[in-house]
């Protein structure tokens, strides 16, 4: 059975390795960014099944 995708996009990067750890301890597989820029780019090459997305990121609005 393959391993249902997550990416975690959060800015504070001990929040991100937290969420990141506690997923990955659960059997998801979990991919991180740390703003904008770069989870879009995760975003299309790993094509998650769910997006953990902080809203108020430096340089690319969450909404």
């Amino acid at each position: 059975m393959l391993k249902k995708k997550i990416l975690v996009v959060e800015d504070e990067f001990s929040i991100n390795d937290t969420l990141k750890f506690a997923l990955s301890k659960e059997n998801f597989e979990v991919r991180g960014a740390y703003n904008g820029e770069s989870a879009l780019k995760i975003f299309e090459e790993f094509e998650p099944h769910l997006v953990l997305l902080d809203i108020m990121l430096p340089d690319i609005s969450g909404f």
